[in-house]
Order: structure tokens, then sequence, then C-alpha cells
């Protein structure tokens, strides 16, 4: 599932391809029946808010779309393509009509950790998405809006400070690894982001939140910021400092960018020991037991 910082990036490249002006917007297989409500409207605007966007097309017209575990968006600069595969939705604007019919660039997105960074077409030059895959993709009014900001937690990547966060957190004794997975208490980190922010805090995922400082959670909070923001950039999540890495200079490898996501039973690359994995709030969670040493684990 794309966590925060993928969905903040195409908030802001969408906004750049899309905003201030009239976009087309259809569902050509009849999986999107709301298209003629936002059809020809300008597009004010593009909101990201956890693994959340909206589409502002004016009162009671915010395209709502959520990811999930499948969603996924193509995108082109030349001439709108033939339907092809399960198409929910697609946006264009007056570039994707006007151009000649000639090959263009488009880039379907693979799993994140197969993406490499190139091949990505510059914001203002995208003339059309398509959207597949999607939990959601419907239209919601305003008050459908409000009310889901109300219920989801503070988002590092619009600036929220970490207040509410530490406060769920300190009033509940559920496992820090699984109330960071709780969109109610933070917004926009997943998995991936979990597991590396737990370990780079050298904070084990089974201490209870009541049992965390403050000063702890506060770190947590900045650095998920300053991690995700760097994801925006080109889908690449590293989370590795470079005095950790076997390579110390250079881009870091793709097997180097993770301290623990997905590398069970190789070595932690800070002390060696093998890294370990469970299932926890319905995800596989990734740690080291020496880094991230837990004063008492009580067994069930």
């Amino acid at each position: 599932m794309p966590e925060g910082n993928e969905i903040h990036r195409w908030a802001e490249r969408h906004a750049a391809a899309f905003g201030g002006r009239a976009v087309r917007v259809d569902g050509p297989q009849g999986r999107f029946l709301d298209s003629e409500v936002i059809d020809g409207r300008k597009l004010l605007r593009v909101m990201a808010v956890g693994k959340h966007l909206g589409y502002d097309f004016g009162k009671d017209r915010i395209l709502h779309v959520h990811l999930g575990l499948q969603g996924d968006f193509t995108e082109g600069s030349g001439p709108l393509p033939a339907v092809r595969g399960a198409l929910r939705l697609r946006m264009w604007n007056e570039a994707a009509v006007k151009r000649p019919v000639v090959p263009g660039v488009s880039k379907r997105h693979a799993w994140y950790s197969e993406d490499d960074g190139t091949g990505h077409i510059a914001p203002e030059s995208v003339a059309w998405v398509e959207l597949r895959g999607p939990m959601d993709c419907s239209v919601y009014t305003q008050e459908m809006w409000e009310t889901l900001l109300k219920r989801l937690g503070p988002d590092p990547l619009n600036g929220d400070g970490p207040e509410k966060m530490i406060a769920r957190v300190g009033k509940s004794k559920k496992a820090i690894g699984a109330l960071l997975m709780d969109q109610e208490i933070s917004a926009g980190i997943g998995n991936i982001y979990r597991a590396e922010l737990l370990y780079r805090a050298r904070q084990s995922p089974f201490t209870p939140g009541n049992q965390i400082a403050e000063t702890t959670l506060r770190s947590i909070w900045k650095e998920a910021g300053v991690l995700m923001k760097a994801g925006m950039v080109d889908r690449r999540i590293v989370t590795t400092k470079p005095k950790d890495r076997p390579h110390k200079t250079g881009q870091a490898l793709k097997e180097e960018a993770h301290y623990v996501y997905r590398r069970q039973g190789r070595p932690c690359f800070v002390c060696g020991t093998k890294v370990l994995t469970e299932v926890m709030a319905g995800r596989n969670l990734f740690w080291c037991p020496v880094c991230q040493a837990e004063a008492k684990r009580e067994e069930n």
C-alpha cells in the first residue's frame, strides 16, 4: 500500500498538471459513475491527507481516491491512449487532445522498490493520468471530506505537530508498532516507515504506548517528516544512514535502503543480529532484537 510520501507526491504532480484549469474526467468502462459531476469543471486544488487524495472541483464535488493495496496511477505526456485493462478513471487536460498523434511518454508505476527513480515525466508535461485498482474512487460532499479529516490523525507531511499523536499514544496500552499503523493516530505512516522509524529510534515495537518517553515520540515524528519528504522525490524510500551501509559512499543500493523492512533472516547492518519478523496489526513487522531490545515482553 502506498504510504504518505507517495500520496503527497501524487497530489503535487497532479496539481501541477491539472490545477487551476478545466479538466476532462470519465470512467470509460462504467467503473466510475460520477464522472458527469466533475467532468469539464476547474480543478481548484489537490489535497493529500495521510493515505487519502482529494481533488477539489468546487462545493460538494471532491473526488476522493484511496489507493489501498492495489491502486496505482499511470501517467502520460502524449495523446489520450486507447482504453486498456481494468481502468477505473482517467483525467486529461487540453494537451492530451491538441497534441499530434505521435508516440508520447507514459509511466506505469511498479512496486516502489522496483522503481529506480528514472523515466518519470516532468509534472508540467503530464497530459493524462489513468487510475486502476483503488480501494475507493468516489465523489465526496464537503461534509463527507470534513468528516474524514476529523477521523484522521495528524499528518507529518502537512506540517502537523505531534501533540495529538503523543496524547493518544500516551493513553494506550497497545504496542507502539500497532499504534503507528493506526491512521487515526498518525496519518500516512505505513508498514515501511513503521519498521524503519522504530529502528532508527532504537525502540522496541512491542513496548506499550504509555511506556514510551515523550522525547522518543517527538523524535520519531520529526524523523517521519524528514524521511517521508525525501521519499516524495522519486518514490524511493531510503532510511539507512551512509555510515551504516556496507557501501559508505554514493547512492544507497536497493539492498541497503532499509535497516529492517523485508530484511528478515539477514544480519542487522549495525550489530549483525538476524532481523526478525512477525505479524502485527495485520502486516508483517520487522525488527532487530538487539538494537531494539525490549525491557520485558509478556507472552500470551
